[in-house]
C-alpha cells in the first residue's frame, strides 16, 4: 500500500514537472527573437522610404499637401519593436496637439526653428535639438522659423504609425478631406488623443 501511494506521489510529480518544462519552453521560443516575422535590416538615404501626403483638414488646422516619411514599422520592415520617420515642416506648420497612450516618442531636430510645448514646459529647439515624449504626454509643435523644420520621430513601439496612414495618402495619390470626426477615429487606431486646436506661442 505504501509502496502504491509513494509511486502515485512519484508519478503526479513527474508529470507537473513534465507540464512546467513544456510550459516554460513554449513561452521561451514566443519569446525568442525572430519568433515572429524577422525584422529586415535597412540601410535607407534621406528620400527613401514610405511617403505620404496627408489629408485636407475640413476644418483647417493642417497645411495642405504636408508630407512625411515612414522608414522603420511593422509594415515596413517588420520591426516588431520601433517605428521611425521624417518629415519636413514648412514655416508655420504645427503639429497640433496630441497624446499618445501607450508609446514613448523622441523627436530630433535638424534644421530650422522649433517652438515645442511638452507637457508644462515650452521652449523653442533649434538644429540639433530633442524632444523625448513620455507616454501620456501632451505635446504640440510649430514652426516659428523662416526656413523648413527637418526633423525625425522614432516611437517605443509599432501603433501611432497606423494613426499617421489613417490621416494620409500614399504620395501618389490625391488627398482626400478628412473631419474632426474622421480624425478622431484615425487617433483611436493608434491609441493616441487629440485635444483640437494648434497652440499659440505666449507673447
Amino acid at each position: 500500500m505504501k509502496s502504491k501511494v509513494i509511486c502515485s506521489v512519484f508519478t503526479a510529480a513527474v508529470l507537473m514537472m513534465a507540464s512546467l518544462y513544456g510550459f516554460s519552453q513554449s513561452n521561451r521560443s514566443s519569446a525568442v527573437p525572430g519568433a515572429e516575422a524577422d525584422a529586415k535590416p535597412l540601410l535607407l538615404e534621406k528620400n527613401e522610404g514610405e511617403l505620404r501626403t496627408r489629408r485636407i483638414h475640413t476644418n483647417n488646422t493642417a497645411p495642405p499637401s504636408s508630407q512625411f516619411m515612414l522608414k522603420v514599422s511593422p509594415k515596413n520592415n517588420a520591426s516588431q519593436h520601433l517605428v521611425a520617420g521624417t518629415e519636413d515642416l514648412a514655416p508655420g506648420a504645427a503639429i497640433t496637439k496630441h497624446r499618445h497612450l501607450v508609446q514613448d516618442e523622441i523627436v530630433l531636430i535638424h534644421s530650422g526653428n522649433a517652438h515645442v510645448w511638452l507637457g508644462d514646459q515650452e521652449r523653442d529647439l533649434h538644429a540639433g535639438g530633442l524632444v523625448f515624449i513620455p507616454a501620456n504626454t501632451w505635446i504640440s509643435l510649430k514652426n516659428t522659423g523662416t526656413e523648413p523644420v527637418s526633423l525625425t520621430f522614432i516611437f517605443s513601439a509599432p501603433g501611432f504609425e497606423d494613426t499617421m496612414r489613417c490621416n494620409s495618402v500614399a504620395a501618389s495619390e490625391i488627398p482626400t478631406p478628412i473631419t474632426p470626426e474622421q480624425q478622431e477615429e484615425c487617433a483611436h487606431l493608434g491609441h493616441s488623443e487629440r485635444a483640437g486646436k494648434p497652440e499659440q506661442p505666449k507673447k
